[in-house]
Parts: C-alpha cells; sequence; structure tokens
C-alpha cells in the first residue's frame, strides 16, 4: 500500500552549487538570502552541506549558516545536508548540534554521511574504503550522547569517549531530528533502520537513482528489524531538483544553458563523471526523472509518479541551483509554494469543495433577491412619509 502523508513537507538541499568565478561572499549572501526568501514563502526546512574541495560547494561549515539563517528567518527547519562524521569526533558534532537546537528553538535538524568527495577525505588522509564504517561507529556515538541515558564510553581506531556526556539538554525532545543520507549503497539505509532515524535520498536524481528508491526502503526496514527499531516513511526526504516557468517550453530554455555547465563543468571536467551521450540535456534530464523542469501541474504529475514508484515519502527536496537567473529562480519556488505544495498538504480540496457545494446548491442556500428587496422594504417602513417613493425610484 502507497503511503502518503496527511501533509507532505517541501524544501531544498542546499549543497550549494555555485560556478567557480563567481564571488564566494557573494554566493553565500545569496545563499542566506534564499533561505529568507524560502521561509518567507512557507517552506518548512532547508538542509546545507559540508564541502572542503572541488571549488563548487563552497560551504565549508553549515552549522555556521546555520547559526545565521537562524537570526533571519522564523519557521523554516534548519539542517546539515550533510556533516560528513568521519571528518569530525563524534562529541563535538552533539555538542555543536545541541547548542544550535537551543539557538534556534528547537529549528535544527542533525543530517549525517560518509562523506561525498575524494578529494576531501584525501587532504584528511582518509582511506575513502574506511567512511562508511567510520560513518556508522560516530552515529552511534552520537545517538547516545543525544539520548543521554548514560554516560559514553567507546573506542574506536579513530576516535575515543571516556564517560562523555553533553552539558547541555537538548532544547527539542527527546533530541533534535537526526537523517541520514542515502545514495546508492546500502549504509545509509542500514544506519537509519539501525538507529531509527530519518533518511535523505541525496542521489534521486542520478541515473536510475529513482528506480532504486524502494530498494532503499526496505533495506532499511529489514535493519530496523533485525535492531529493534522502527523507521516511519515520514521521515523519509527525496531529493530532486526543480524548476518551473508559465511554460514548459518557457521553463527549458530558462535553464538549458545553466544545467548544461553544472553537468558538464562540474560533474564531467571536475569531478570526472563519465556522461553518456546527450545525457547533460535539459529534454533527457526530464525524461528519465533527474529533474523537475516544467509547469507547476508537471510539477505535481512528477511527484505523484515518484511516489508510485518509492512507495511514499514525507518530504520532498528542491536540489537549489543556479541554472536561472535569479529572478526567474525565486519566481520557480513561489509557484511551487502556491501551486505545488499545497496540493500535498490539504489545502486544495476543502477550497474547491467549498466553491462546487455553493456553485451546485443555487436556490438552495435562498432566494438571494428575495433577501435584497426585503432589506429595502423593512428600510423604507422606517423612513418618513414620502421617503420610501424616493428609495423605489432610485431602485428602478
Amino acid at each position: 500500500m502507497t503511503y502518503r502523508p496527511p501533509r507532505m513537507s517541501f524544501g531544498v538541499f542546499l549543497a550549494p552549487f555555485h560556478p567557480t568565478g563567481d564571488n564566494p561572499t557573494l554566493a553565500i549572501e545569496r545563499d542566506l538570502q534564499l533561505l529568507e526568501h524560502l521561509d518567507a514563502l512557507g517552506f518548512e526546512e532547508a538542509w546545507i552541506g559540508e564541502h572542503h574541495s572541488a571549488g563548487w560547494e563552497i560551504i565549508a561549515d553549515p552549522t555556521l549558516i546555520i547559526a545565521a539563517a537562524a537570526q533571519r528567518t522564523k519557521r523554516i527547519r534548519l539542517g546539515t545536508g550533510v556533516l560528513s562524521l568521519p571528518y569530525h569526533h563524534p562529541l563535538m558534532v552533539a555538542d555543536r548540534m545541541v547548542q544550535l537546537d537551543h539557538m534556534t528553538r528547537g529549528r535544527a535538524m542533525l543530517g549525517v554521511g560518509p562523506g561525498a568527495l575524494a578529494s576531501d577525505a584525501y587532504m584528511l588522509g582518509i582511506d575513502p574504503v574506511t567512511q562508511r564504517g567510520r560513518m556508522a561507529e560516530a552515529l552511534e556515538a552520537i545517538i547516545a550522547l543525544l539520548r543521554a541515558e548514560a554516560p559514553v564510553t567507546m573506542k574506536t581506531d579513530w576516535f575515543e569517549l571516556n564517560e562523555a556526556r553533553l552539558q547541555l539538554a537538548s532544547y527539542t525532545h527527546p533530541h533534535l531530528p537526526v537523517s541520514v543520507a542515502h545514495t546508492f549503497s546500502p549504509a545509509g539505509p542500514v544506519a537509519a533502520g539501525q538507529f531509527g532515524i530519518g533518511m535523505l535520498s541525496v542521489a534521486s536524481f542520478a541515473a536510475g537513482g529513482l528506480v532504486a528508491l524502494p530498494e532503499a526502503w526496505a533495506w532499511a526496514e529489514e535493519a530496523a528489524a533485525k535492531h529493534g527499531q522502527t523507521v516511519d516513511r515520514k521521515d523519509w526526504r527525496v531529493v530532486i531538483p526543480f524548476h518551473l516557468a508559465p511554460t514548459r517550453e518557457q521553463a527549458m530554455d530558462e535553464v538549458r544553458a545553466g544545467v548544461l555547465a553544472h553537468n558538464v563543468d562540474y560533474f564531467t571536467k571536475t569531478l570526472g563523471r563519465p556522461t553518456a551521450p546527450g545525457e547533460d540535456e535539459v529534454e533527457a534530464m526530464v525524461a528519465r526523472g533527474g529533474a523537475i523542469i516544467g509547469t507547476p501541474q508537471d510539477a505535481v504529475e512528477a511527484i505523484e509518479r515518484i511516489i508510485e514508484i518509492s512507495g511514499g515519502f514525507g518530504g520532498f527536496l528542491g536540489l537549489a541551483h543556479e541554472w536561472a537567473p535569479r529572478e526567474a529562480t525565486w519566481r520557480s519556488f513561489e509557484m511551487w509554494a502556491r501551486y505545488v505544495a499545497p496540493h500535498f498538504q490539504g489545502q486544495i480540496a476543502p477550497i474547491e469543495a467549498s466553491r462546487d457545494w455553493v456553485a451546485q446548491a443555487g436556490d438552495q442556500l435562498g432566494a438571494r433577491g428575495a433577501a435584497t428587496r426585503k432589506a429595502f422594504e423593512d428600510a423604507g417602513k422606517a423612513l418618513p412619509q414620502g421617503k420610501e417613493h424616493e428609495m423605489e425610484r432610485g431602485r428602478t
């Protein structure tokens, strides 16, 4: 049976992606302004990434962005998307996130992963083969520290905890939300199931990403059953880039050059990802489900397909990008908030039902003209003699 949340959450996954050659100071400021814009539009959450090389994803510490954005926004929840756990001592991660939990008054979220860029791991002297195992070890320690059931003593080949505990109790009860990144391997889903936490499917837009979603959730459920935990689809978020415009042709034209630059300059020329002929064309991305580009109705239909393919999830995150000029990008988010999100949050059906009921009921609701005439008659009785005739002439 397909799961449908009563109110799907919508947000962004802000890596971010900024083309090289752009002023980094202004790029970071644009990111903060975008978060303000999304907050005003009613988007529920934003996840900010951590990267240390390759020149495009220039935020080194997402917690700094979260702290700054929390001062500029009112409601949007702000998460690390994601902290690469093998790069950090788990006590430091837990300690800083609980502090953010307080500073944001409960709007902070912790997203974790093993680290995405081989160049980051190389600079840190980390063997990529160890990263997923180290993520699981660090996550075990962090969850134990957040749950604060007892002091944590733990020793691995890369960190040690001796009767460790957090000074601050969590602001959020029992603790802030925690999610783990999932790409294609079982590591993320297994960790989600082992600890009973959320899952961020951050590679849903990649070739084969959508069809891999059911298997990923099966891995999470299997791991949860093995460890006596439960996982909930409402805590599962799927990441897909989107761009909306009044017409499909306009949307395609606005992002065509940006998509090509992003895919070729970053993923192919910088990261060395092999590219099949035509794969970087907008139409090809949309056809394989790697992006939602078109009208709001196209977006609604695309999400419905993803729900059916995956079996259902609780949150949709747009992969933030700068494929189009700022004005077009901000308009796209506004169109999403106005016409797409309400469709999956139960906001449209009651309004349409009320409109249809009134339109169909007609005279069953009472003669509108009779009520108006009665009002004039009652007013005429209260007027001095002769004035009612003037009133009558004014009506004819």
